[in-house]
Protein backbone atom coordinates (compact mmCIF):
# COMPACT_ATOMS: atom_id res chain seq x y z
CA UNK A 1 0.00 0.00 0.00
CA UNK A 2 1.21 3.67 -0.75
CA UNK A 3 0.72 6.79 0.74
CA UNK A 4 1.01 9.96 -1.41
CA UNK A 5 1.46 13.15 0.35
CA UNK A 6 0.85 15.88 -1.18
CA UNK A 7 4.32 17.02 -2.76
CA UNK A 8 3.40 13.53 -4.47
CA UNK A 9 -0.11 14.06 -5.60
CA UNK A 10 0.27 17.94 -7.16
CA UNK A 11 2.53 16.62 -10.24
CA UNK A 12 -0.08 14.59 -11.07
CA UNK A 13 -3.12 17.13 -11.56
CA UNK A 14 -0.99 19.67 -12.95
CA UNK A 15 1.98 19.50 -14.80
CA UNK A 16 5.43 19.75 -12.86
CA UNK A 17 9.10 18.43 -13.48
CA UNK A 18 7.97 15.07 -11.59
CA UNK A 19 4.68 14.90 -13.28
CA UNK A 20 5.90 12.01 -15.76
CA UNK A 21 7.67 9.92 -13.03
CA UNK A 22 4.08 10.60 -11.14
CA UNK A 23 1.90 9.29 -13.73
CA UNK A 24 4.15 6.27 -13.96
CA UNK A 25 4.09 5.09 -10.82
CA UNK A 26 0.32 5.30 -10.51
CA UNK A 27 -0.72 4.04 -13.18
CA UNK A 28 1.63 0.50 -12.42
CA UNK A 29 -0.04 0.60 -8.99
CA UNK A 30 -2.96 -1.21 -7.92
CA UNK A 31 -5.58 1.29 -6.55
CA UNK A 32 -6.15 2.15 -3.96
CA UNK A 33 -3.70 4.90 -3.37
CA UNK A 34 -3.56 6.33 0.09
CA UNK A 35 -4.09 9.91 0.86
CA UNK A 36 -4.88 11.82 4.73
CA UNK A 37 -8.07 14.52 5.69
CA UNK A 38 -4.72 16.93 5.97
CA UNK A 39 -3.52 15.82 1.76
CA UNK A 40 -6.88 17.17 0.84
CA UNK A 41 -6.76 20.59 2.30
CA UNK A 42 -3.33 21.08 1.62
CA UNK A 43 -4.19 20.23 -2.14
CA UNK A 44 -7.06 22.61 -2.31
CA UNK A 45 -5.16 24.90 -0.50
CA UNK A 46 -2.28 24.76 -3.54
CA UNK A 47 -5.27 24.77 -6.04
CA UNK A 48 -6.16 28.28 -4.55
CA UNK A 49 -2.52 29.47 -4.12
CA UNK A 50 -2.13 28.99 -7.63
CA UNK A 51 -4.70 31.05 -8.74
CA UNK A 52 -3.86 33.77 -6.58
CA UNK A 53 -0.68 33.77 -8.16
CA UNK A 54 -1.92 33.87 -11.84
CA UNK A 55 -0.52 30.22 -12.59
CA UNK A 56 -3.95 28.74 -13.03
CA UNK A 57 -7.08 30.53 -14.42
CA UNK A 58 -10.52 29.83 -12.27
CA UNK A 59 -11.90 27.54 -14.79
CA UNK A 60 -8.31 25.31 -14.82
CA UNK A 61 -8.49 25.63 -11.00
CA UNK A 62 -12.00 24.31 -10.99
CA UNK A 63 -11.67 20.81 -13.10
CA UNK A 64 -8.55 19.81 -11.45
CA UNK A 65 -10.37 20.06 -8.39
CA UNK A 66 -12.99 18.34 -9.59
CA UNK A 67 -10.82 15.86 -10.81
CA UNK A 68 -9.63 15.10 -7.87
CA UNK A 69 -12.59 15.10 -6.04
CA UNK A 70 -13.77 12.05 -9.00
CA UNK A 71 -10.83 10.42 -7.94
CA UNK A 72 -11.18 10.54 -4.24
CA UNK A 73 -14.89 9.43 -5.00
CA UNK A 74 -14.20 6.96 -7.28
CA UNK A 75 -11.93 4.85 -4.80
CA UNK A 76 -8.44 5.54 -6.62
CA UNK A 77 -7.42 7.66 -3.54
CA UNK A 78 -8.86 6.78 -0.06
CA UNK A 79 -8.44 9.16 2.67
CA UNK A 80 -7.69 7.95 6.15
CA UNK A 81 -8.60 10.34 8.74
CA UNK A 82 -6.13 11.64 11.38
CA UNK A 83 -6.67 10.81 14.90
CA UNK A 84 -5.48 10.94 17.99
CA UNK A 85 -2.77 8.69 17.76
CA UNK A 86 -1.32 10.23 14.52
CA UNK A 87 -0.75 13.81 16.31
CA UNK A 88 0.69 11.75 19.39
CA UNK A 89 3.42 9.89 17.04
CA UNK A 90 3.77 13.15 15.40
CA UNK A 91 4.57 14.98 18.42
CA UNK A 92 7.16 12.54 20.02
CA UNK A 93 8.80 12.33 16.57
CA UNK A 94 9.32 16.39 16.81
CA UNK A 95 9.99 16.29 20.07
CA UNK A 96 12.82 13.35 19.53
CA UNK A 97 14.75 16.61 17.79
CA UNK A 98 16.38 13.89 15.14
CA UNK A 99 14.95 15.25 12.07
CA UNK A 100 14.36 18.36 10.36
CA UNK A 101 10.52 17.24 10.11
CA UNK A 102 7.58 19.84 10.51
CA UNK A 103 4.25 19.68 11.64
CA UNK A 104 2.34 18.68 8.74
CA UNK A 105 4.89 16.13 7.34
CA UNK A 106 4.97 14.85 11.14
CA UNK A 107 1.36 14.28 10.22
CA UNK A 108 1.43 12.77 6.71
CA UNK A 109 4.25 10.48 8.43
CA UNK A 110 2.36 9.39 11.22
CA UNK A 111 -0.84 8.49 9.18
CA UNK A 112 1.37 6.56 6.63
CA UNK A 113 3.47 4.63 9.79
CA UNK A 114 -0.13 3.67 11.72
CA UNK A 115 -1.66 2.45 8.23
CA UNK A 116 1.35 0.10 7.31
CA UNK A 117 2.10 2.37 3.80
CA UNK A 118 4.95 3.05 2.09
CA UNK A 119 5.37 7.13 1.81
CA UNK A 120 5.80 8.66 -1.86
CA UNK A 121 6.86 12.40 -2.05
CA UNK A 122 8.95 14.54 -4.12
CA UNK A 123 10.05 16.53 -0.92
CA UNK A 124 13.98 15.25 0.03
CA UNK A 125 13.43 16.80 3.62
CA UNK A 126 10.18 14.27 4.17
CA UNK A 127 11.96 11.29 2.86
CA UNK A 128 15.18 11.85 5.12
CA UNK A 129 12.98 12.22 7.97
CA UNK A 130 11.07 8.97 6.78
CA UNK A 131 14.75 7.33 6.37
CA UNK A 132 15.60 8.40 10.02
CA UNK A 133 12.45 7.64 11.49
CA UNK A 134 12.20 4.20 10.22
CA UNK A 135 8.99 4.88 7.61
CA UNK A 136 9.48 3.28 4.43
CA UNK A 137 9.43 6.13 1.88
CA UNK A 138 10.08 6.46 -1.82
CA UNK A 139 11.46 9.79 -3.23
CA UNK A 140 10.42 10.88 -6.67
CA UNK A 141 12.73 13.12 -8.08
CA UNK A 142 12.13 15.52 -11.70
CA UNK A 143 14.98 14.53 -13.96
CA UNK A 144 17.88 16.36 -14.22
CA UNK A 145 17.12 18.14 -17.45
CA UNK A 146 13.09 19.39 -16.06
CA UNK A 147 15.19 20.99 -13.99
CA UNK A 148 17.06 23.34 -16.39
Amino acid sequence: MFYFDTSALLPYYREEPASGLINDMLLGLEPPVLISDLTRVEFLSAVARWVRMNELTESQAGLIENTFLEDVRSGLLVGCPLKREQYRQAERWISSRKTSLRTLDGLHLACCLLQGAEMVTCDAQVHSAASTLGVPSRLINAPASANR
